[in-house]
């Protein structure tokens, strides 16, 4: 059992007089884990009382170091010390580990703005070195708990909201890279004067990597603080190294994708381009069915000696389809071009002027069922579509909605490229996924949609002009406006009046 509290700034009767009050209502506790700034500029006074032994912590507690110059004489040794009967400074940086196996790795001091850093500061590498210490280690899984002052850039990505805190601007992007790295089970930070606490997060891409524990992150606000807000926090944990590997991995409820993401995907740099005679190694993570989409060869048609294939004929519709070319039923005058096998025509309740439809020309339900030519097609559209976009200063958005529907309809929304950024974009599904319970996956940007997706299966899909995908497989009801309600929200496009397309239909002229 531990507890966890915010900025001291000295008040140190107003902590421990809490935490006296706590153990006698209920119970011991086995130390208090302190962030933020435990001195403060009128220290002197009580921290005499207790540098001396007059008085006593009533239970062992860990603290940072400075945040600033002002308190930086009170942390005499770097490397850690005990500073007076059951109080310790952890250090600069480093992992305390428990008698019982808890890890707790530590951060002290904010992120420095200049070279060289200063005594209170950390720089990248400090958090390098510490990353180091503990991902070179054999079986490296996460550790306990994480302890910094400052919070980490952009931790309430993809979460619930921080309310005055801006998290796009607040904290530590070094802060945001060492949890990405550590995964730690609990990150404690301060410094805001306010209580978050974050929902928690994954430590790993859903579908591509093996189960891994969540993160709970939790700021806390300054001790004795008039607004009541909460700066003590107890918690009980069992050591990962004790856990049952299938429990520590499972999944609350409420879990969301990792804010820290963007970070993850652009730590592997440095790719060197293949010559000429290499041929490139493609890994797809999404091998449900190694004889998806494609049929053994028939007796006798072994490996160079089987006929030329026939090309599939696309299945009819059962009905009147609005979509297919040669149907009475399509919309004739919202084509915009004709290809051999697809065609692109301006949707009827368009979101915007230039709204787009890539669709096939013959009927398929969707972009799993296209055979090789159709996707080819396809695929030649969607770049001469980005490269239009790009020439008008737009990026667009493409989603498919495979339920509820009979005729393959790829939309593809331009947006402004000053408007918002692709992670922007990727983020307002997310977010507006996560308020509806829908789980709203990534997946690689070089794997096909069927190797996600059987033939038959409903599903959800988005694609950026930069490649990223994210899915949903559709396993009950959907909204059937999903994407449209996305892209028209104050987070984008900002007409929500047109998030149902009959809304915006125009009338076919006579």
């Amino acid at each position: 059992r531990r507890l966890a509290c915010g900025d001291v700034e000295g008040r140190l009767e107003a902590i421990f007089g809490r935490v006296r009050a706590i153990q006698a209502k209920s119970g011991r506790f086995d130390m208090l884990l302190c962030v933020g700034n435990f001195f403060g500029s009128t220290s002197e006074a009580e921290w005499a009382e207790y540098r001396t032994g007059a008085k006593k912590a009533p239970i062992p507690t860990f603290v940072l170091g400075a945040n600033n110059q002002d308190t930086l004489s009170y942390f005499p040794d770097v490397s850690g010390c005990e500073l007076a009967e059951n109080i310790t400074y952890l250090g600069r940086r480093g992992v305390y580990s428990g008698c019982s196996g808890l890890q707790i790795a530590y951060l002290s001091g904010t992120e420095a703005q200049q070279q060289p850093a200063p005594a209170h500061s950390f720089s990248a590498k400090d958090v390098a070195e510490l990353k180091t210490s503990l991902l070179s280690a054999p079986n490296f899984r996460g550790v306990d708990i994480l302890l910094t002052s400052p919070w980490p850039r952009d931790v309430g990505t993809f979460a619930n909201s921080a309310g005055e805190i801006d998290t796009k601007k607040c904290g530590s992007k070094l802060v945001s890279d060492l949890a990405a790295s550590l995964k730690p089970r609990y990150h404690f930070a301060a410094l805001e004067k306010a209580y978050y606490e974050r929902l928690p997060y994954r430590n790993h891409m859903v579908l591509q990597e093996t189960p891994q524990h969540v993160t709970r992150f939790i700021a806390l606000a300054d001790v004795g603080n008039t607004s009541k807000k909460k700066y003590l926090y107890a918690f009980s944990i069992i050591p990962m190294s004790s856990m049952d590997p299938a429990e520590l991995v499972k999944q609350p409820q409420d879990v969301t994708e990792n804010p820290y993401r963007k970070l993850r995907k652009e730590a592997p740099k440095g790719k060197t381009s293949l010559s000429a005679e290499e041929e490139p190694a493609c890994q797809f993570f999404f091998d449900l069915n190694k004889h998806q989409g494609k049929k053994r060869p028939s007796e006798g048609k072994e490996r160079g000696d089987s006929q030329p294939k026939q090309v599939k004929k696309p299945p009819q519709p059962t009905g009147p389809c609005w979509f297919c070319l040669a149907s009475p039923e399509v919309e004739k005058h919202l084509v915009v071009s004709i290809g051999t096998h697809c065609y692109l025509a301006l949707a009827k309740g368009g979101l915007s002027p230039d709204h787009i439809l890539i669709l096939p020309i013959g009927h398929y339900q969707s972009v799993v069922d296209l055979s090789s030519e159709v996707l080819e097609e396809v695929t030649k559209y969607k770049a001469a579509l980005k490269e239009f976009f790009r020439s008008k200063g737009k990026r667009y958005v493409l989603f498919e909605r495979n339920y509820r529907s009979q005729h393959l309809q790829l939309q593809v929304i331009p947006v402004p490229l000053d408007l918002c950024t692709s992670e922007d974009i990727k983020e307002a599904f997310i977010a507006q996924a996560q308020e509806q319970q829908i789980e709203l996956l990534e997946i690689p940007e070089h794997s096909d949609i069927a190797q996600v997706a059987q033939p038959g299966t409903p599903y959800f899909y988005v694609e950026l002009d930069t490649g990223e995908k994210l899915f949903h497989r559709i396993r009950g009801r959907f909204p059937l406006q999903f994407g449209r309600e996305v892209l028209a929200s104050e987070a984008l496009l900002a007409q929500p009046q047109r998030a149902d397309w009959r809304q915006c239909a125009a009338q076919r002229p006579e």
